[in-house]
């Protein structure tokens, strides 16, 4: 208990911080990029994951993005509770479709800044589209058909990698083992389709620190410039922190029009838009793993960098 304190500044205390509160939420909905939260502002209320049991959450705003995105936005136990991810995790959801148990690993793209709610912004791959996948993306469909007012069961967090701030990244491969701790001040990040989720996640965490001077590049692959999820938000944190944040697409089928790279990543784009090697430098990669093994990997060894250098989510 606070010792001084009366009564009456204790009342205008809580109204000052609620009017706070309420502010953050407006201006942080849409970007998620505003500054002055400090990491140990976060996690305020009870914690709403557990990473041994599957929680229901229920659905409550479903909004369409793009004619195949959406952002599903699902409530918590109660107004108070905060999600309790740390940043670089993810979560599972999990559902029975067509008597199957089905499991996806999901971020959200909001924090524990945000207090009673969290937002998944997902692609939705729908059955008959691509030839590979003729039955599409069941969990994405799955969700696609929810009401408002329909639960999924969450459980989490889960994840070996741990942004604590300030560049510090914890690797943990084990609940067993002990936390392997690196530092940066140049963070590169390589992207492909629907992993863009856990680097936007990181991005936001950083630039709202502002004790966090880490720099951010960010390579961004996909098949075609339709695919580009969540490209509004990168591209005004861009505008917003273009000594901070670098952005670079490459898409597999480009446009006649088209101002960034086309194909496959190579040792020329990582060259060109990821931080050299060094002691302070880290890459994070997240993305299908034939992009990662084939063209991430290779391409980043050809620059001199090694596994203690980087981490795929």
């Amino acid at each position: 208990m606070l010792q001084g304190i009366d009564s009456q500044s204790a009342v205008l205390a809580g109204v000052v911080g609620f009017v706070g509160l309420v502010a953050l939420y407006f201006l942080n909905f849409r970007s998620g990029t505003g500054h002055g939260k400090s990491k140990s502002s976060a996690r305020k209320g009870p914690i709403a994951l557990d990473p041994d049991r599957k929680i229901p959450f229920k659905l409550s705003e479903k909004e369409e993005v793009t004619s195949d995105t959406r952002r599903f936005r699902f409530e918590l136990q109660t107004p108070a509770h905060v999600l309790g991810l740390p940043i670089g995790q993810h979560m599972y959801l999990s559902a029975r479709i067509n008597d199957s148990l089905v499991v996806r690993p999901y971020t959200p793209v909001t924090s524990d800044d945000e207090i009673g709610y969290f937002d998944l912004v997902i692609k939705v791959y729908k059955a008959g589209v691509h030839p590979k996948f003729p039955e599409g993306g069941k969990m994405s469909q799955y969700l696609d058909q929810m009401a408002i007012g329909d639960t999924i069961d969450v459980r989490g967090p889960s994840g070996k990698l741990t942004y604590h701030g300030q560049g510090n990244i914890g690797v943990k491969e084990s609940r067993t083992k002990q936390e392997e701790i690196r530092h940066c001040t140049k963070l590169g990040m390589i992207a492909g389709g629907t992993g863009i989720t856990p680097m936007l996640q990181v991005v936001r965490a950083i630039l709202k620190d502002p004790q966090d001077t880490t720099e951010m590049w960010l390579l961004f692959a996909n098949q075609t410039e339709d695919d580009i999820l969540l490209r509004e938000e990168l591209e005004e944190i861009a505008e917003q922190h273009e000594d901070r944040f670098h952005l670079w697409y490459t898409v597999d089928r480009p446009p006649q029009v088209w101002n960034f790279s086309s194909g496959f990543i190579n040792e020329e784009m990582i060259g060109e838009h990821m931080p050299t090697a060094g002691p302070d430098t880290q890459i994070f990669m997240c993305g299908p793993p034939p992009m990662i093994k084939f063209a991430c990997l290779p391409n980043l060894e050809k620059k001199s960098f090694d596994s203690n250098m980087w981490f795929v989510f």
